[in-house]
């Protein structure tokens, strides 16, 4: 089990893998616990849902104003008919969360008012997200923030000013675990709208541990975003993008997931740390790189030139900085074809 503080505290912890279920359950519990089960074998540190109804997260109207029609993959609905379809059944909460700690991975969600936060604490999720369309809800952030859990907060459709006033929300309530996810809004998400060089900066200017949560197609994005120190990685998971559903089409399947987790946990392991010391088994290869060696026998007595000592290929000479120092001066005694060059075996007078 991943120590939880630690994600947000230790920041040389190996990144956090969530598996989004949102939706993709399809209003089928036997799907979810299907589905919960295949992202523990496809690798996740975490699986993640959404805790609202359709009536806790908008109103039942189908005036201009709830009408969704901004181009994206559920234009001609109503928001009230999207949430309806969509969310997760809060009676299936608990079994869900048992299933996936019993499996040894996190569980944690989404609140989308009050009502979702008090339910999570009867249910005692270790962690809560802040979705990037509640990041101007400050009062409901700091509400969560007030629990004492870790924040993580997606900044999808946030400019600057709205992460600001939710970190400071946060910090404000007295909850300093917080982490802020690098988010394109867009579903799915143009992979050139990633700008995943925002993540490190993230870091930087909130104090605070950066990653992404990825509507992109493919894993690309987020391998590179590991690459640039991201800590958390979020992405949506389904058994079958055949089911369909809301977020079927930018979600990853099984097979997929498992290949981002091993990718990323590659590239991890590549990132390392700053460190210029060698390993054992590489000082045992710098036998390899080039030295002075003798390439023309020599007589004693004769001027060493570049014509006879050259720098080649392994390394038992001398260092090859030291050649403008040697030529011009003679040879102690007769030298091989093939001899490293050393200093006994130059004059000085």
């Amino acid at each position: 089990m991943i120590n939880i503080p630690g994600i947000f505290k230790n920041r040389n912890s190996h990144c956090f893998i969530v598996a989004e279920l949102s939706a993709n359950h399809n209003q089928d519990y036997n799907l979810a616990i299907e589905s919960i089960k295949a992202a523990v074998k496809a690798g996740a540190d975490a699986v993640k849902i959404q805790t609202y109804t359709a009536d806790t997260i908008t109103i039942d109207c189908n005036n201009k104003y709830f009408k969704i029609k901004q181009g994206t993959l559920w234009d001609g609905k109503t928001l009230y008919e999207l949430y309806k379809e969509a969310y997760t059944p809060w009676e299936w909460q608990f079994d869900l969360k048992k299933v996936t700690e019993e499996s040894g991975l996190i569980f944690f969600s989404t609140p989308f008012d009050k009502s979702a936060v008090d339910f999570l604490e009867d249910l005692n999720v270790p962690i809560y997200k802040i979705a990037s369309f509640e990041i101007s809800d400050i009062p409901l952030i700091k509400y969560i923030a007030s629990k004492g859990k870790p924040v993580i907060i997606s900044t999808g459709i946030a400019e600057l000013k709205d992460i600001e006033d939710a970190v400071n929300a946060c910090r404000e309530a007295g909850n300093n675990d917080i982490a802020l996810l690098k988010c394109t809004s867009a579903y799915p998400a143009p992979i050139e709208e990633a700008n995943l060089k925002t993540i490190p900066d993230l870091a930087e200017r909130f104090g605070v541990i950066a990653g992404l949560s990825d509507h992109t197609l493919g894993s690309s994005s987020a391998i590179a975003a590991v690459g640039l120190g991201a800590k958390i990685i979020e992405k949506h998971f389904i058994l079958d993008r055949k089911l369909g559903g809301p977020d079927s089409s930018f979600s990853m399947e099984p097979h997929e997931f498992a290949d981002m987790v091993k990718s990323i946990r590659e590239v991890e392991k590549a990132v390392g740390e700053i460190k210029y010391d060698l390993s054992e088994k590489v000082k045992n290869n710098r036998i390899f790189a080039r030295s002075l060696f003798v390439v023309n026998d020599i007589k004693a007595g004769e001027i060493f030139t570049s014509e006879n000592i050259r720098s080649i290929r392994p390394g038992y000479g001398l260092h090859p900085k030291y050649i403008y120092e040697i030529i011009g001066k003679r040879a102690k005694k007769d030298i091989k074809k093939g001899t490293p060059l050393n200093w006994e075996l130059i004059c000085y007078d």
